[in-house]
């Protein structure tokens, strides 16, 4: 059982510093991984970023996590066998 966790939680690592390297720019700089995971403080920030699509950027790079997560599964159940 641990070591089909660690297995999930490395390849979850993986998976979100892959995401952020493809997903993480916005005109050829990489934006602050704090301003992407920060939440709006009021609207107009919130429009803001919207604008600026960091939302689908964070979408984009927790969706890279999850798959991740779900290769580092599959592998180990493979591995397993």
């Amino acid at each position: 059982m641990k070591k089909s966790i660690l297995f999930i939680l490395i390849f979850l690592v993986i998976g979100l510093v892959l995401g952020y390297l493809i997903f993480g720019r916005i005109s050829g700089e990489y934006v602050n991984i704090s301003a992407i995971f920060s939440q709006s403080e009021n609207v107009l920030e919130s429009i803001g970023r919207n604008i600026a699509g960091l939302e689908q950027m964070r979408q984009n790079i927790l969706i890279s996590g999850g798959v991740g997560a779900v290769l580092g599964l599959i592998l180990f159940l493979f591995r397993r066998k």
